[in-house]
């Protein structure tokens, strides 16, 4: 390694001529700008990467949303990541995002995988529109018409959970996740209460056996009043060691549960193939990985029946694709994160890989709000349970500057959520 300051090396427009390979296309398209645009338009962080183009009015849009450490992100596009790729052809995806990855030496993580997967996405959504078709094309086409999604239904109270759950029904949802609230700030997806435990060091906790013990009686409720035409999922949100994930699994078995979601924290991912092997209903896991060998062993070591990518965790669409097809050959199928936390163009990269494999399982779904319709031009919509990806050229999305500019973010919202997920002795607890 040398010590020499690597921005001593960079030429007047940025770039690092090095990063150049000793071929390439001599059409003179090359890669002018590089920059990561923020915005919040429903309060979380969205980071999007802009790739501009020698081409005038070419350019591509990557998402590269981190939103707890979205500062980072920005900082690794614009200071490092830029200076790789300004000067390139946009067409070599490939060899592109392999320097990007190399380039750190101590790689992955969700900041320098999120930071590729600006990139990544942005050179793809170029590759679309220099051939006017939309990225699934490139990728091999359809091989289903529309995307079956799932949703959320999450209150205080399992009556108010199944309220919304039979309005989501009633709009066309077949595919809905529950969770429902308890005693604790630190209840995951629906609203808790404090001083659940009053006589306890920490009154606001979050306890994993009454959560083991009140949660079937969630979906002995669910069946009795939703009946058997709806799938039910539920999320854990990685709070339970491997043999109380066991327990809730069989507990769960009479419901029919389509799966059951981040049943361990991520630290607990190698005990994921006895878990599975040991639960009578599929295990979804995935949100949580940062890197591509990380997802390769969950779905080579049989740890997953669905694995939950989100996708610029592990850098884009070019690695997401070959996993996919690793899915695919190993019998496991696919169920995208997607919840508010990633852009609109994070959506269109999951439809486009959700509508041109074969190991497509469920994909979740995010109503976004108007303002977020007013930045990103495009936004998927869902109609009758269902996303249809744009047939315009690239992801079928744009951004709005002018418009992104109106919502700044704000850092530490999640974080301050998570200082208050302990247990009622006052521990801490995998928020």
């Amino acid at each position: 390694m040398t010590s020499r300051d690597p921005h001593r090396l960079l030429n007047a427009s940025g770039a690092l001529p090095q990063a150049h390979p000793p071929w390439g296309p001599t059409d003179g398209l090359r890669i002018t700008g590089v920059r990561a645009i923020v915005t919040a338009p429903e309060g979380i962080p969205l980071v999007v990467v802009r790739v501009d183009t020698s081409d005038d009015g070419l350019y591509g849009l990557g998402c590269a949303t981190f939103t707890q450490r979205y500062e980072a992100v920005v900082a690794t596009v614009q200071g490092y990541v830029a200076p790789l790729v300004l000067g390139r052809h946009p067409a070599d995806i490939e060899d592109i995002t392999r320097l990007v990855h190399y380039s750190s030496y101590w790689r992955n993580g969700p900041v320098l995988n999120n930071a590729l997967s600006g990139i990544d996405q942005a050179l793809w959504d170029i590759a679309g529109k220099r051939a006017g078709l939309p990225v699934y094309e490139l990728l091999g086409g359809r091989c289903r018409a529309a995307v079956e999604v799932y949703t959320h239904a999450a209150a205080a109270t399992v009556e108010q959970t199944l309220d919304q759950a039979e309005a989501l029904i009633a709009d066309g949802y077949r595919n809905v996740r529950l969770q429902v609230g308890g005693p604790g700030l630190g209840t995951y997806g629906a609203p808790g209460w404090a001083g659940g435990y009053p006589r306890s060091p920490y009154p606001d906790g979050w306890d994993a056996e009454r959560y083991l013990r009140s949660t079937p009686g969630l979906f002995a409720a669910a069946r009795e009043r939703l009946g058997d035409e709806v799938n039910l999922m539920h999320d854990v949100h990685s709070r339970l060691t491997p043999k109380q994930a066991v327990v809730l699994a069989r507990s769960l078995e009479p419901y029919g549960l389509s799966f059951l979601e981040d049943v361990v924290a991520p630290e607990h991912y190698d005990r994921l193939p006895e878990v599975r092997a040991a639960a009578p209903v599929p295990i979804a896991v995935g949100e949580q990985i940062g890197s591509v060998p990380d997802a390769v062993r969950l779905v080579r070591d049989g740890g997953v029946d669905l694995l939950r990518l989100h996708t610029s965790s592990v850098g884009g669409l070019t690695p997401t694709r070959k996993l996919v097809a690793l899915a695919e050959l190993l019998g496991v199928r696919t169920a995208f994160h997607s919840p508010g936390d990633i852009s609109p163009v994070g959506v269109a990269a999951n439809l486009a890989v959700d509508v041109s494999t074969p190991a497509f399982g469920y994909q979740e779904s995010h109503t976004y709000n108007g303002a977020t319709h007013e930045v990103f031009a495009g936004t998927p919509v869902v109609r009758d349970g269902y996303l249809v990806p744009s047939a315009e050229p690239g992801w079928g999305v744009d951004l709005d500057e002018r418009a992104a500019a109106q919502y700044p973010p704000t850092k530490f919202l999640f974080d301050s959520w998570t200082a208050q997920v302990r247990r009622p002795d006052g521990g801490l607890e995998a928020p």
